[in-house]
């Protein structure tokens, strides 16, 4: 996608909220369609089959989706993660969620994990415009290490 105000979302549910996915994606389905749109397997596959929306789809969570994901958003290729988390279920894999959440938080990604938020965010003004977030990484007193690099692994 050429247009810089297309956006690259990132859909993730945990297994009692992808019905909850489901119904978000259907009602923003208009929003969400000029978006390239990237799930782990299982939500990804059955949003798909459910909205006939294209979806890009990586492996399962809990089979190295959430780290294909924290990849993706460190190689600056995802703006927007949805993950509708399940706060009340013990997690398996929770280490693996978890390091997902920190990386998106290190690079500035916009995340939003309850359907209030992702309301926020596909409603907002900012998600048709492009992207100008810098996020370059901080060294341990949560300084910039560089100002002037636009991702982490360039130099100035």
């Amino acid at each position: 996608m050429d247009d810089t105000s297309h956006k690259r979302i990132a859909l993730v549910a945990h297994d009692k909220m992808k019905k909850d996915m489901i119904d978000w994606v259907r009602q923003h389905i208009k929003l969400l369609e000029p978006h390239q749109l990237w799930a782990t397997g299982a939500t990804g596959a059955q949003i798909s089959e459910s909205t006939g929306l294209q979806i890009n789809l990586l492996k399962s969570g809990p089979l190295g989706g959430d780290q294909q994901l924290g990849a993706m958003i460190a190689e600056g290729k995802i703006d927007i993660l949805i993950f509708l988390t399940d706060p009340l279920t013990p997690m398996p894999h929770d280490v693996d969620v978890k390091a997902l959440l920190r990386i998106s938080t290190l690079y500035q990604t916009v995340i939003a994990c309850n359907r209030s938020t992702a309301d926020y965010v596909i409603l907002s003004q900012r998600l048709r415009q492009p992207s100008d977030i810098q996020f370059p990484p901080l060294n341990g007193d949560g300084n910039r290490k560089n100002k002037k690099s636009k991702v982490p692994w360039q130099k100035s």
